[in-house]
């Protein structure tokens, strides 16, 4: 199978005024302890209703500590949607590990997503974060993109080895996956907290394969 397009799931390094970072390995437990709170915080209640002291309270510690490793609540911020991109690359490559074929691949990137927004506060808060854009005081990028890139590399991959439909357009059909795989887990979202991303993202996800596949 043909490398996925490399610019899918580019780095992301997002402009911003970041405190201290040191090496110590203690230290950098304590940033990762006030990341996953203030993860907590921004997918239960939002970026504007969050403050760093309520970030600061949830790992008990002080506004100081938290103020030295992210120095204003949009550092904080932009550090969740760093590490909510951070996640796709990783999983492309344990997918890509598994050998399948470029549509079972795309299949599989999105089931695993699915898992992912189910279980990782990170993924949950980063998805937020990137609603509330308009909010936040700072750079972040424009999302959906890199996901729909990938798939289309993927989609026309399957397309030269004759494994989708006739008429099926790869750039239409990633659009279409995506709009549908990031819709489903919002409704999973406002309707059950996403407890059942995984079942309704399954259900959508096998119809939309099944309609692009070839027989």
């Amino acid at each position: 199978m043909p490398e996925p397009q490399s610019t899918a799931f580019a780095s992301r390094a997002i402009p911003s005024r970041r405190g201290s970072d040191p090496k110590q390995e203690r230290s950098a437990r304590t940033r990762l302890r006030v990341l996953i709170g203030a993860a907590e915080l921004f997918s239960e209640r939002g970026f504007q209703q969050t403050s760093v002291k309520d970030v600061a309270d949830r790992v008990e510690m002080t506004k100081g500590a938290v103020y030295f490793h992210y120095p204003t609540k949009e550092a904080l911020a932009v550090a969740i949607v760093e590490e909510h991109y951070a996640r796709w690359p990783r999983l492309l490559d344990e997918v890509t590990g598994e050998g399948l074929g470029p549509l079972d691949t795309a299949a599989r990137m999105l089931e695993l997503a699915a898992l992912a927004f189910e279980s990782d506060v990170i993924v949950q808060a980063g998805a937020r974060l990137q609603i509330e854009r308009p909010h936040i005081d700072a750079e972040l990028p424009t999302p959906y993109v890199d996901w729909i890139t990938l798939l289309s590399s993927l989609l026309t991959s399957a397309l030269d080895a004759g494994d989708l439909r006739p008429g099926i357009a790869p750039d239409e059909a990633a659009r279409a996956l995506v709009s549908a795989f990031f819709g489903s887990q919002h409704v999973s979202d406002v309707l059950s907290g996403r407890a059942d991303v995984v079942q309704r993202w399954q259900s959508l996800g096998d119809l939309l394969f099944r309609a692009i596949r070839s027989e």
